[in-house]
């Protein structure tokens, strides 16, 4: 015997359980609040939805429901339009094993008719939709979190090697605005490894050449540029506003004095070094992990760290490191996955090999165990002039 829609639909819905939206609003403003799931389509979404909710079209519940809610013991509550396709996906997700399904009889109709809260999202324009698609694809990311990215500000110290693979990936990926302070020009020694540049803009300031790049891949970034460097003067005006810092710096009364300032200013520092074969990438965050004077108290005698002009850099070598930099850059803007906060990554090109230390934050830092407002800048270029009494890494020299 053949049966209709509406049969169907009664079968259905006497394998699952229903809620009102009343029921459904006193379980949101619990402390034991459901997830909400809404399984419309795009079009349906952007005209309203229940603030809270995931959003994951009907067409593509069974794909990405495993991501969005790992556990199966997560009570959910569904809604659609008018409660007959949230009564299908309850269906599903119980027979994926979920344990408290309720389909929300009425959908957001009958949410929208008694008065509930609702809101009309923030959406990408259908250009973006389409740039953005494939990270709109990832449940840790999706649409919300594109948009977090359009927001958000990155600086870049330096437009050389590490900055040159952070910069093109930070801009393809969609981040709003990327600032670039150097105060260098292109040089064609540069070109084997820095690759925002190119041959015809040699000469060219390295902010510029790199604005040119970036605008080539996404013309929608916003581009502040600094030729300039950072001194004790400029460094809080510079680096104020911005989310999140990448670090390619070459010198270390920069590292130092960029340290200092993060921690006045709160801002995560993700640092990248390089030399000839070898690399590593940490994050510092704010009174979080170890800043950078816990790791390094003392700058190292110049013997002990050679610049890349000294010693030669692998051309590749900046290319995943500034490309690990850009990745934990976007974990942090997006406040997604784990950050390398108190790990350091280390990368050795030539045995193909990554090894992570860990780190710890030292109780006595002279910088960051003080309260930000007691922080003072000083005179760094002295510092690091004076005989050291630690041993760093060689590749703490970088770029």
């Amino acid at each position: 015997m053949e049966q209709s829609y509406r049969d169907h639909l009664a079968a259905a819905k006497r394998q699952i359980r229903e809620e009102t939206p009343a029921e459904a609003a006193a379980r949101l403003r619990s402390s034991a609040a459901p997830a909400f799931l809404d399984v419309r389509e795009r079009d349906e979404y952007e005209q309203g939805y229940i603030p809270g909710s995931l959003h994951i079209p009907r067409g593509n519940l069974e794909s990405r429901i495993e991501r969005a809610v790992p556990d199966r013991a997560t009570p959910v509550v569904i809604y659609c339009a008018t409660g007959s396709r949230s009564v299908y996906a309850a269906k599903t997700l119980a027979e994926l094993g979920y344990e408290d399904v309720v389909s929300m009889s009425g959908g957001f109709q009958a949410w929208k008719q008694n008065g509930h809260e609702w809101r009309i999202p923030r959406a990408l324009s259908p250009e973006q939709f389409e740039r953005y698609s494939r990270h709109v694809l990832i449940p840790e990311v999706g649409e919300e979190g594109q948009l977090k990215l359009l927001d958000s500000k990155v600086l870049l110290i330096g437009a050389g090697g590490l900055g040159s693979p952070a910069a093109v990936y930070l801009a393809a990926a969609g981040v709003g605005t990327i600032g670039i302070i150097d105060a260098d020009v292109v040089d064609v020694s540069n070109l084997q490894r820095q690759i925002v540049h190119t041959v015809d803009r040699v000469g060219q300031p390295k902010v510029d050449s790199a604005e040119t790049a970036i605008k080539a891949i996404n013309p929608g970034v916003v581009v502040k540029k600094y030729a300039e460097r950072l001194t004790s003067e400029n460094v809080l005006e510079i680096i104020t506003g911005y989310d999140v810092i990448v670090d390619g710096t070459d010198n270390f009364p920069t590292r130092y004095l960029l340290n200092d300032a993060s921690l006045v200013a709160g801002i995560p520092i993700v640092h990248g070094s390089i030399y000839q074969f070898e690399g590593s990438v940490t994050v510092y965050k704010p009174h979080e992990g170890p800043c950078y004077r816990c790791q390094y108290p003392e700058p190292p005698p110049p013997e002990l760290a050679p610049s890349c002009a000294e010693g030669g850099v692998l051309g590749v070598l900046p290319g995943v490191v500034g490309t690990l930099q850009a990745t934990e850059a976007i974990k942090l803007a997006l406040g997604i996955g784990d950050p390398l906060v108190g790990r350091q990554l280390r990368y050795d090109a030539l045995s193909m090999e990554f090894v992570e230390l860990k780190m710890h934050r030292d109780p006595e830092c002279p910088v960051c165990s003080k309260d930000p407002s007691e922080i003072e800048f000083i005179d760094y270029e002295q510092f690091c002039a004076m005989p050291s009494r630690a041993l760093a890494r060689p590749e703490e020299a970088v770029v």
